[in-house]
């Protein structure tokens, strides 16, 4: 008998933590970054124009500019390096890959603005999504066919992870996306 009470007892807890994060997430203004969590709110504009496009009709592969260096929570964005190996000569002239060399000979990052964020209390991890099968279009919306990115999905909600984990039959406990792994 004392089992089932606790297990009613965690169970509304983590309805209340829902809750509480839920209310904290529609509330919170994270003024720190320049990203809108969905397609619906204006993105900032990014320091340097880029088309990705264009760059997908080079039959470039998401991961050749966007690592996922350990732990594998994140895919970074390329080194300055990178984007010269081809823009030292290709289209060298426009303002736009002048800013570009301008980061590089700085060895500088350009500050790319984040379109997609996932709140500190969301444990996240590309790689292992990455390693289940999923596309990156799943979540990030048909990034290949824009010319500017914006947020396509809501998929940094928690209505949207639940939603493709429901879809995909993986795990929707709390604790999947809520451990602090």
């Amino acid at each position: 008998m004392r089992l089932g009470k606790l297990r009613k007892a965690v169970a509304i807890i983590c309805v209340a933590i829902a809750a509480f994060l839920i209310i904290c997430g529609a509330t919170a203004q994270d003024t720190s970054t320049k990203t809108a969590p969905t397609a619906s709110k204006p993105l900032a504009e990014q320091p340097i124009p880029f088309n990705h496009k264009q760059h997908v009709g080079f039959d470039m592969k998401c991961a050749e500019c966007h690592p996922n260096p350990e732990p594998g929570d994140r895919m970074t964005f390329p080194a300055t390096d990178k984007c010269m190996e081809c823009h030292r000569t290709i289209a060298k002239d426009k303002p736009s890959i002048q800013k570009l060399a301008e980061f590089a000979t700085a060895k500088k990052p350009v500050p790319w603005a984040r379109i997609y964020v996932v709140s500190a209390w969301v444990f996240w991890n590309h790689r292992s999504h990455l390693e289940a099968g999923m596309k990156c279009e799943s979540c990030h919306g048909e990034v290949g066919k824009m010319e500017v990115v914006t947020a396509a999905t809501n998929v940094t909600t928690m209505a949207g992870c639940v939603d493709c984990h429901k879809k995909n039959e993986a795990s929707t406990g709390c604790q999947y996306c809520h451990s602090g792994k």
